[in-house]
């Protein structure tokens, strides 16, 4: 099975930019296992602005754009040089790619980034991509890493897609307004009744909600996909996720002639 999965910046880090050690070595242990097993492994890791703005002592996440890409630039050394750490105890080699709106938008850059991804897959490498936000602005932003795991999940037809953030999952309503909300374990089909459900932006320290990850399962359901939220706080439910457990919510694929 090729998965991709995407954790979100809430999972990675504590509420004050810092690593969160102990998460992010389950984390690692669970996709190194996961990949002895056969599976090939896909990350897509926020976390770079976080972190950045932890190891820079900032109070909160910066909203000028040249603060918010230095913050980026020390922050992705942290984050690589962590992941590559980790892996490597497992006897795993990572590959860092950071991309861009217009490495997706044009052909010929799409078409070199395909190849690189699947010459690195076939060498057994685990990928890890993030946006290049070093560099992104508004013209060439893909925005968030829900989208670009959605993203890269259809250009490399993988077989699943898992969104780890600090949400459990759809729920018919807000859990935190609505004591009688439950969650939904599985959508088959994402209608205006399941869009209603949508909650707003996420935590502080990250870019997306609800919102950029029903988007994301909009994409890749379109494309025999299937998407899963969970919650990334125990990194061993991953297991279950691929079993095809219930856990969070999955959003099951189309089916594609």
């Amino acid at each position: 099975m090729r998965i991709v999965l995407k954790i979100g910046t809430s999972t990675l880090a504590h509420e004050t930019g810092r690593l969160n050690i102990r998460r992010v070595e389950e984390l690692c242990k669970v996709m190194s296992d996961l990949k002895n097993a056969g599976h090939e492994i896909i990350l897509v890791s926020s976390g770079a602005i976080g972190m950045g703005v932890g190891k820079l002592s900032l109070h909160k996440k910066p909203e000028d754009i040249p603060t918010k890409q230095a913050a980026a630039a020390v922050g992705q050394c942290e984050l690589m040089y962590t992941y590559d750490k980790l892996f490597s105890e497992y006897n795993h080699t990572v590959a860092q790619i950071l991309i861009t709106g217009e490495d997706i938008e044009n052909t010929e850059r799409r078409t070199n980034f395909e190849n690189t991804m699947r010459r690195l897959l076939e060498l057994s490498v685990i990928p890890i991509l993030n946006e290049n936000d070093s560099i992104a602005t508004e013209q060439i932003v893909i925005g968030d890493n829900d989208t670009l795991g959605a993203i890269v999940a259809t250009t490399l037809q993988a077989d699943l897609l898992i969104i780890l953030s600090d949400i459990n999952g759809l729920y018919t309503a807000d859990p935190h307004k609505d004591k009688n909300a439950v969650l939904l374990h599985r959508v088959e089909e994402i209608n205006p009744e399941i869009e209603a459900m949508i909650g707003g932006v996420g935590s502080k320290l990250g870019t997306g909600g609800m919102i950029t990850k029903i988007k994301a399962a909009k994409m890749t359901t379109a494309k025999g996909i299937d998407l899963v939220i969970a919650n990334g706080d125990n990194p061993s439910n991953v297991y279950d996720i691929v079993e095809g457990k219930d856990v969070g919510t999955r959003f099951i694929a189309k089916k594609v002639d």
